[in-house]
């Protein structure tokens, strides 16, 4: 058997202290840590090229807490088709903007901005977030089917942490402006 290949690498002293952490959290030799950590990245390197970090931190922060699920678009549709074509249909939108108003009061004590918002919902595949100007958002959703879904839940969330956004409809498109983004 040929012997393990010898390395010698540099570190500055955060990614240092890093190491060091990660070596006795782990509990494994310095070798070992290397190993493991480029299988890791070499297993999931598509995840560092294609997606922004904050994009996966908050799918993990969100499937890890247990109240979020993955759902195939199809079906979200369907759910959606559905409500529309409900003789009780109402009672569901009205349970939609409960929820929502739930969400701007867990969002309002976090001091969450209006793009921060918009960015977390776009991590949620509910629309692809286009920032036109400082202010001003286009969500483009890609069907006109969740369309009033998005809107009822933007206006209930920011009007309960209390923003001031319009909101304009286009096909398959929401264009929103932010008029006041903290309160007064």
């Amino acid at each position: 058997m040929r012997p393990p290949e010898r390395i010698t690498i540099a570190m500055d002293e955060d990614t240092f202290g890093t190491f060091k952490k990660m070596k006795e959290d782990l509990g494994i030799s310095q070798s070992e840590l290397m190993r493991e950590a480029l299988k890791f990245y070499s297993k999931h390197k598509t995840l560092f090229e294609f997606i922004e970090d904050k994009k996966v931190y908050t799918h993990a922060e969100m499937l890890s807490a247990g109240e979020h699920i993955i759902l195939d678009i199809d079906h979200w549709f369907l759910f959606l088709r559905f409500v529309e074509s409900h003789p009780d249909k109402e009672k569901f939108w009205e349970l939609h903007r409960e929820v929502c108003q739930a969400h701007a009061e867990q969002f309002k004590h976090k001091f969450y901005r209006v793009e921060f918002i918009l960015k977390r919902l776009e991590t949620c595949n509910f629309f692809k977030l286009n920032k036109t100007s400082k202010n001003e958002f286009t969500l483009i959703l890609g069907s006109d089917i969740p369309k009033e879904f998005v809107k009822t839940e933007l206006e209930e969330i920011f009007a309960g942490m209390g923003f001031q956004v319009e909101i304009k409809e286009d096909f398959s498109k929401l264009r929103l402006k932010v008029l006041q983004d903290f309160k007064r």
